[in-house]
Formats: C-alpha cells, structure tokens, sequence
C-alpha cells in the first residue's frame, strides 16, 4: 500500500558512473549530443515512446532519435507515464516506489502522487522500493526526458509477471490527454550473433508495427509492459513508427554476442 508518510522520500540514482556519466556537466553534455546527433522526425504527435535502456555508449543514440523527436510538442507535456522490466527483483504484476521524488545527477523529478494513488488500488499493482532501488530500466530514460521536456511530473511503474490486460488497465488509469507521454523502456534480442540479432529482431519490429501484443521475453526483455502498450494503443486506434534501430554490436560492441535496440513512436 502506498503511505502518506512517504511524501519527502527520494529515490537516488542507482547506475549513475555505469550507464551513463555520474557527473552532472558531463551527463548533460553527453545527452544534449546524442540530442543534437539525431534526425528523427515524426509524421504526427505520439502518445507512447518505445527506447531502449543500455548504456548509452551502446543504445543512447538510438534513445535519443526518439526523444529528439518530441520537439514540436515537448512544451506541452506535463507527465510521463513510465514503464520497464524489472531486472533485479521478482515482481507479480506492477511496481510503484513508495518515494515522491526520483532523483539524477541533473537534479530530482516529482511524481504524480495522485496517479500512484490510483494506480495502487488496482489488483495488480503493488509497492516495492526494493525493486526500484538498483533498477536501471527506467533510471537510464529520466536524464534525456529532463533534457528534452520542461518540468514534468512521473509515474513510474516496473513490471514483471504480468499479463497484457493487467499493463493495459493500468496504462488506462493515467492514459490522460495531450499532456501525458507514456514511455516504455525495452531492449530486443539479447546474446545473439549479429546476423542473428537483426534477424530476430525485424521479426520483433514488425510485431511491434502491427500492435501485436504477443512478444515474448526473448524477443524483447520489456515484452509485458510493451504488450500492454500495444493492446491499449490497438484499444486506442493508434498506428506505430519505426523511428531508429541498430545493436550493440554496430554500436562499437563484439559482434558474436549483442543486444538489439529499437526506437518507436
């Protein structure tokens, strides 16, 4: 249950000097260049961003044609809704923190107290610091979000054993309007040769393009909160764009044994 009493807590980052630099100047020069690196444009407004969550040495540039992307709208968010796989801790269904504040080396971001309230009457959802606290999946995304939106309120929920139905219903508690962007933190195929890797991973992209909300785990390490986003963008009548694709291998990684990245709007 998520407490009153957590209203001062702060969740502080956890991979800072691992998947991406820990000091503030540098982290902010790395993200605006990676930034300023990318040419992706968008043929409409989207309502969910689908980025990958390695080191940026690996899978920032492809993280950051997606977010580039946001540019004509990015006034106009007030909330991210922000979901990703729990690596570290076994999870049944959803995540909240129980903190009020996450926190990077470019400085803290506020959560949506009201929608982790709502949020945690669902069957599904529970709260568990334990599994926010070394969790990477949703730390590596806040650096470019607060780079690229003005101040914004989060709702980040970790997800696990979960079924499509359950993401969904959660993704339609705090859908809002214009003013929500929901994002999904997700790497595709892991450990794979590279001709492999690229094999596997357009059958992924295609899957992804036409809101097929069956991936597996081994497609995609974030296959039940993407899932739930494809069977509620399906609900929602929306379409989906490819935005940039490539592997750790062809980001400077071996090439015997990668993982694929993809971006989607």
């Amino acid at each position: 249950m998520l407490a009153s009493s957590v209203a001062q807590a702060v969740r502080p980052p956890a991979v800072a000097g691992m998947f991406y630099p820990a000091r503030p100047f540098e982290l902010r020069a790395e993200v605006v260049g990676l930034l300023q690196g990318a040419a992706a444009t968008l043929p409409a407004r989207p309502k969910a961003l689908i980025v990958p969550h390695a080191g940026y040495a690996y899978s920032g540039a492809t993280a950051a044609a997606a977010y580039a992307s946001l540019a004509p709208w990015a006034a106009s968010i007030e909330r991210v809704v922000l979901l990703g796989p729990a690596h570290r801790v076994a999870v049944r269904g959803m995540a909240l923190p129980g903190s009020a504040c996450f926190a990077t080396p470019l400085g803290t971001i506020p959560l949506d107290l009201a929608a982790l309230h709502r949020l945690d009457e669902l069957d599904a959802v529970r709260v568990s610091d334990l599994a926010h606290a070394g969790e990477h999946s949703l730390e590596v995304q806040l650096p470019f979000l607060q780079a690229v939106l003005p101040p914004f309120r989060l709702v980040p929920m970790l997800v696990g054993l979960a079924e499509a139905s359950e993401v969904a219903e959660a993704l339609e508690c705090v859908w809002g309007g214009d003013e929500t962007l929901i994002v999904v933190s997700s790497d595709l195929s892991h450990y794979l040769p590279e001709d492999a890797a690229q094999l596997a991973d357009a059958v992924t992209v295609r899957a992804l393009l036409h809101l097929d909300a069956a991936l597996s785990p081994e497609q995609a390490c974030g296959a039940a909160p993407l899932n739930g986003l494809l069977l509620a963008a399906r609900r929602h009548g929306l379409h989906a764009h490819l935005v940039a694709q490539t592997t750790s291998g062809a980001s400077g990684g071996r090439r015997d044994s990668v993982v694929g990245y993809a971006a989607l709007a």
